[in-house]
């Protein structure tokens, strides 16, 4: 069974931009329910299906396949959920870990995640200095949260932005 073990933070700063290039993804969800999410993505060239259940302690089951490019097209264009998710990814190999800083577009624009994915609940990794504020348990900033609840529509505070 597929596990994912994940961590999210605010990202402060630019310094991150210059460390990696960055690669468009359009995604979106079929179901956002709470016990289980599925998703389309393109990344690039390159389209998944993903199906993922409720978090227990930064982890929860996660199931991904490939699918053509094509269907996931159609998927995205006729049967997601509205509005659609759109980002920059860019990953960053530091030590042990590789970090992904989302720069979000669209709905989204503004926000700026970083996350690092991990082996077991209690693996240690470096924070580099652009990270900043962890939010790894506040719904607000799940993906699947941002396409009822977009960036654009939150009042501007001091833990509600993104870099």
């Amino acid at each position: 069974m597929g596990r994912e073990i994940e961590r999210k933070f605010l990202v402060v700063g630019e310094a991150w931009r210059s460390l990696a290039r960055g690669i468009s993804y359009r995604q979106g969800f079929l179901s956002t329910d709470r016990a289980r999410v599925v998703r389309v993505r393109i990344a690039g060239a390159e389209a998944t299906l993903t199906v993922k259940g409720m978090t227990d302690n930064l982890a929860r089951p996660e199931f991904e396949y490939p699918i053509p490019l094509d269907d996931a097209r159609f998927l995205l264009d006729h049967l997601c959920l509205r509005p659609l998710i759109e980002k920059t990814r860019y990953r960053i190999p530091l030590g042990t870990v590789v970090w992904e800083v989302d720069a979000f577009d669209g709905e989204n624009r503004g926000l700026v995640l970083a996350e690092v994915e991990l082996a077991h609940v209690d693996q240690t990794f470096p924070l580099p200095e652009w990270v900043g504020k962890e939010v790894s348990h506040d719904p607000r900033y799940f993906n699947s949260n941002l396409i009822a609840h977009p960036y654009c529509r939150w009042q501007s505070t001091p833990d509600a932005t993104g870099g």
